[in-house]
């Protein structure tokens, strides 16, 4: 199990079953578990989610942004749901930016 801290300062686990999840469901994932991590460490911003979630995204290249959907259950705990690469975010979901921290 890996560990990261959100912009919130809460350690985000990233368990191996969700690890095998991502990596199943989108293989092109493998490569990117260090990425997965940076992306809650240092996003590039946070992104309002469904449900309660939150999602980090990381430039990689311009069009290329990495999404990494998390929950913060309490200020002491929280856990990665899935992660995926697209060529677009939706800026109006902006919570928090790194260009504004």
């Amino acid at each position: 199990m890996e560990v990261a801290y959100s912009v919130n300062g809460v350690p985000i686990r990233l368990t191996e079953e969700r690890w095998l999840h991502i990596i199943d469901n989108k293989p092109y994932m493998e490569g990117y578990d260090d990425k997965i991590l940076q992306a809650i460490e240092k996003p590039t911003c946070v992104l309002r989610g469904y449900a309660g979630s939150l999602v980090a995204i990381l430039s990689l290249a311009p069009q290329r942004y990495l999404h990494v959907v998390y929950k913060e259950l309490t200020l002491n705990d929280g856990f990665i749901i899935t992660a995926f690469i697209a060529t677009k975010y939706n800026r109006r979901q902006v919570i928090w930016s790194l260009h504004n921290s």
